[in-house]
């Protein structure tokens, strides 16, 4: 754990907790000044993130409650502008817009990155600004993919005030179609191989008969 990501998640509350259940000297280290920082991208958060095709996205409410939302596209729609900085384009959906709601008066968000498939979870925390289609062409034009069917109606612009890589632990493996379709084709040859072995079998019975 990074000390940004600590320092934004230990509230005094946390704390008190830790301490009552025994945890808060073993976390007191992602504290000090020794610990690193963890507030920038570094080529491994970089790749992970150009991998995915969607993330989870928690935003607050003016009224203090969360809410989270899947916020997918193709892979990669996700983009590292620079350390401290990822954006994507942001597509229309149901027009609810809670998110965009949310974000114009409380611009704190919290993404989850999932990698089911190797166990992976990278957690961003940041403060986002929502850049309509028409202000900056050049910024949607860069996050937008053409090969992509959906309109985009703005661009979310995410400043990154930390990150952790979490725990593996209790995250179920899981494959998408794309992930399964190797085993798939080998699978298919075999039974391919197979069903040609059978009908030739077939055949020889045929006419030995």
């Amino acid at each position: 754990m990074a000390r940004a990501f600590a320092e934004i998640a230990f509230t005094p509350q946390v704390r008190a907790a830790q301490e009552r259940l025994g945890t808060a000297q073993a976390y007191a280290r992602f504290l000090t000044p020794e610990a690193a920082r963890g507030d920038s991208l570094g080529p491994d958060e970089a790749a992970f993130i150009a991998a995915r095709d969607g993330f989870y996205q928690a935003t607050v409410s003016s009224t203090g409650w969360p809410y989270v939302q899947f916020r997918g596209g193709p892979a990669g729609f996700l983009k590292v502008v620079d350390a401290r900085t990822i954006a994507y384009a942001d597509f229309r959906g149901n027009r609810q817009y809670l998110s965009t709601g949310n974000l114009a008066e409380n611009d704190r968000v919290s993404l989850i990155l999932m990698d089911y498939l190797n166990r992976r979870r990278l957690k961003i925390w940041g403060r986002a600004r929502l850049v309509d289609a028409g202000a900056e062409p050049d910024l949607i034009a860069r996050l937008h993919d053409q090969s992509y069917r959906a309109r985009t109606e703005r661009a979310v612009v995410i400043g990154v005030e930390a990150l952790d890589w979490n725990c593996p632990q209790h995250i179920p493996q899981r494959l998408t179609l794309e992930e399964f379709e190797p085993h798939l084709a080998g699978l298919r040859d075999r039974i391919a191989r197979l069903s040609g072995e059978n009908e030739q079998l077939k055949a020889a019975l045929g006419q030995s008969a």
